[in-house]
């Protein structure tokens, strides 16, 4: 096996975090590491599901999830966390948890329209219809990375294209460190 690291995916709803993840795992494999994927829905029904959607519970879902993925990295286990992960200081203190010189923000970056196009799980229409509030990138901030390690372009793309590229650009940590 190679270094582990942790792959901490971060955009819009309906971005294609998910999705990727799934491309980026065997393409993960076959360089060595043993990846997994923390899905933020996933997450939300069990490990977090005592938080809502403030900002304080936002903060406070993703400090866990880094927590999580710190112990996974100490097992030898790849985090792809797949969360929408709006707040920059919350992924800060992420990169913080889990360890710098192992953690990269990969800024998977979908339109707002385009997402609110795919909406693969209704929300957006839910949102329009005032049957949510607090959406993250409506009515919820939406902090986009200055400086993210990867910025993957979803439009015209397919997810195996956007995973190739996290390799390409960040597999066994060949991609020098901010």
């Amino acid at each position: 096996m190679t270094q582990a690291f942790c792959y901490w995916f971060t955009g819009l709803s309906g971005a294609g975090k998910s999705t990727i993840a799934g491309e980026l795992v065997p393409l993960l494999r076959e360089r060595g590491e043993n990846p997994f994927i923390l899905d933020g829905d996933v997450l939300r029904q069990g490990l977090c599901r005592d938080l809502g959607f403030s900002e304080a519970d936002r903060t406070e879902n993703q400090r866990r999830v880094a927590e999580v993925a710190a112990i996974l990295l100490q097992a030898g286990v790849s985090p792809i966390v797949a969360f929408i992960s709006p707040l920059a200081n919350a992924r800060e203190e992420a990169r913080r948890i889990v360890g710098t010189e192992r953690f990269f923000e990969i800024y998977i970056n979908t339109p707002l329209d385009v997402a609110e196009a795919r909406d693969p799980k209704g929300l957006y229409k839910k949102v329009r219809a005032g049957l949510i509030s607090e959406f993250t990138g409506i009515s919820s901030p939406f902090e986009a990375p200055e400086r993210a390690d990867c910025v993957v372009p979803t439009v015209d793309r397919t997810p195996y294209e956007c995973a190739r590229q996290i390799v390409d650009e960040l597999g066994g940590g060949k991609k020098e460190r901010n």
